[in-house]
This record gives C-alpha cells, sequence and structure tokens, in this order.
C-alpha cells in the first residue's frame, strides 16, 4: 500500500534544487512533480515560478516547498528525517553526501544538510542492537553511540559485546 503521508519542508526559494540535490544523495531516489504558479496575477509568486518540487525516498514522499522568507519556518531538530542503513558502506556514503557543499556533522548520527535540515543516518545495527533482549548490552550500546558524531557499525557491535 502506497503511503498517503508525505513530509513537506519549507524553502524560501530553493525547492526545486533542494529535490533535485535530494533525488542525488539517495540510491533509491526520483524526482518527481515539479508545480508552477499559474499567470493571473497572484500576489506572491510569478508565472512559471516554482511552488512545490517532489522526491520520492525509499517510497516516502517528500515536497519541498517555495514558501518565501518567514521567521517561524526555520529547519531545527524538532523534525528530523531518518535514513536506515544496512551496513557502514551505506552510511558512510550517504553521510559524506548530505555534509557535502555546506552541510554539517552534528552527532550521534545526526548531520544538516545544506539546506538546514536534520537527517539521521542510522545503520540497521543501531536498533537492532539497542532493542535486543539483553539490556546490559543496548546501554554500552547507547553509551557509545552518544560518544559517536557519525555511528560506527564495528564500534557499536563491540560495544555490544562489552
Amino acid at each position: 500500500m502506497e503511503s498517503r503521508i508525505s513530509t513537506w519542508l519549507w524553502f524560501e526559494s530553493q525547492a526545486e534544487e533542494a529535490a533535485r540535490f535530494y533525488a542525488s544523495v539517495f540510491r533509491r531516489a526520483e524526482l518527481g512533480a515539479i508545480a508552477r504558479a499559474p499567470g493571473g496575477g497572484e500576489p506572491y509568486t510569478k508565472e512559471g515560478q516554482v511552488l512545490t518540487a517532489e522526491v520520492v525516498i525509499e517510497g516516502h514522499r517528500i515536497v519541498c516547498l517555495n514558501g518565501g522568507a518567514h521567521p517561524d519556518a526555520t529547519p531545527n531538530d524538532s523534525v528530523s528525517l531518518q535514513m536506515l542503513c544496512a551496513d557502514q558502506a551505506e552510511v558512510d556514503a550517504y553521510w559524506d553526501r548530505l555534509c557535502a557543499d555546506g552541510g554539517r556533522a552534528v552527532q550521534c548520527g545526526w548531520v544538516k544538510d545544506k539546506y538546514g535540515f536534520a537527517w539521521q543516518i542510522v545503520p540497521e545495527a543501531l536498533p537492532r542492537l539497542m532493542q535486543g533482549p539483553d539490556r546490559d548490552a543496548a546501554g554500552r550500546v547507547a553509551a557509545a553511540m552518544m560518544g559517536m558524531v557519525k555511528l560506527d557499525v564495528a564500534a557499536l557491535e563491540a560495544a555490544a559485546k562489552g
């Protein structure tokens, strides 16, 4: 079943650029529809101006909206996007792509992309180790994760083993 829920990200004017960037970052991503303003004298748009640009990542639809400058529309950490990765190579690839051209590493697997949006780049090992029956191992994994910037699968697995 296709999800009827989508995520909308507010941009001042870079919606199409951002959608194309995200489509280039992720392996299973594609650029979707680009909606342009019609003619007719709209007060805040010019004919042909991009209103929204969609990107579908791993089946999840993200709509990039050109909403103009607005003080309440600044990206912050209250909402983040998470990419669950199969292995360290995938973590490294997405991490590097999202940090490129003005993105920056944060901590605990979080990275801010060049537009300021927060992404959690998480290896599948993290939830598997954290949710396992050995609660002491989960505590060691959590402690190890808190000391990391980019998540390190080998170090997380070593922490679980003690």
